[in-house]
């Protein structure tokens, strides 16, 4: 992922530090407290990384089996494959039927670019439908839709947003992700979208970049975290990072948090299951859960055989 990325000099510049909860986050947390456990999920955005094959998929992987691999590694994963095709029930169900070895496993797949950004979000019922179809095939290995619109995608088009949304069907949870800086850097642009989130019950992404920090915006609308994680390689900060975000989803916990899904992003895609690891580690440490960690070839010598 490029998006917020900085150069190595900027990157020691950067003021890491979590926001502070908005009004709208400790209402919607203090209004779903309900004791029940919290739902933790941590995946990465592709399967497809020959970068892995030797580090957690077996040596001579083929990239047909790439997902068989992936799905015994994580429990979730940010499908953006599904940005860029439109696919079928017949191909969704091969991927279903690839993560049945495991029960939890979830299917986050993201809207179609042709909804997005090419139609951005206008005449799009055909288009939209067709996306359901598809992802639907999925069945219990569905988790929530990701909607992600353009970087260009600036709130003038408020209405055109709010149309879409509220045709939405209601059976399935979604999350939009906002870049455009009007969105977080006006008061009352940013009130805006987050009532009308709030109002309509679908979720807020959280995209943690080093390059963009107003998109760290900490509003959840909904009592349910959605957190891209963009990381730099492994830098000394990304694990910092990382700590600070536990003890606020820790934090969350105790407030009402009902669901987070945390993925994991590098600019370099090759470290995604290392951070990921540390990110699953600390759960289980500090909120007492059992996620799944990633098993690695050199680390975990043995379990391949």
């Amino acid at each position: 992922m490029e998006f917020g990325r900085v150069t190595p000099q900027e990157l020691n510049e950067v003021d890491f530090t979590l926001p502070p909860d908005p009004e709208l986050t400790i209402k919607t947390l203090q209004a779903a407290k309900n004791g029940q456990p919290l739902q933790v999920h941590v995946g990465c955005a592709k399967w497809g990384r020959k970068e892995w094959v030797g580090k957690i998929y077996p040596p001579k992987t083929k990239d047909a089996n790439f997902l068989d691999e992936y799905v015994k590694h994580f429990d979730c994963i940010e499908l953006n494959a599904t940005f860029y095709n439109v696919y079928p029930p017949e191909t969704i169900v091969k991927w279903k039927e690839k993560a049945n070895v495991n029960p939890g496993f979830k299917f986050c797949p993201k809207f179609s670019q042709s909804i997005s950004h090419i139609r951005r979000l206008k005449n799009a019922e055909e288009i939209t439908t067709k996306y359901y179809e598809g992802i639907m095939a999925f069945g219990d290995k569905l988790g929530p839709l990701f909607l992600q619109v353009g970087d260009n995608f600036t709130p003038k088009s408020l209405l055109d947003l709010k149309a879409y949304l509220e045709q939405l069907p209601k059976d399935v949870p979604v999350f939009l992700e906002l870049r455009h800086k009007e969105w977080f850097a006006n008061a009352e642009n940013r009130d805006a979208i987050f009532n009308l989130l709030h109002e309509l019950q679908i979720g807020a992404v959280i995209t943690d970049a080093s390059g963009r920090r107003d998109v760290v915006h900490m509003e959840l609308p909904t009592p349910h975290a959605f957190i891209r994680f963009v990381g730099n390689s492994l830098h000394t900060t990304d694990y910092t990072r990382v700590d600070e975000w536990i003890e606020r989803i820790k934090q969350w916990q105790q407030m009402g948090l009902q669901s987070v899904w945390f993925f994991m992003h590098q600019h370099d895609e090759r470290y995604s299951p290392e951070l990921a690891d540390y990110v699953v580690e600390q759960l289980n440490k500090k909120l007492g859960l059992n996620l799944l960690r990633p098993t690695f070839i050199d680390r975990d010598k043995g379990l391949f055989n």
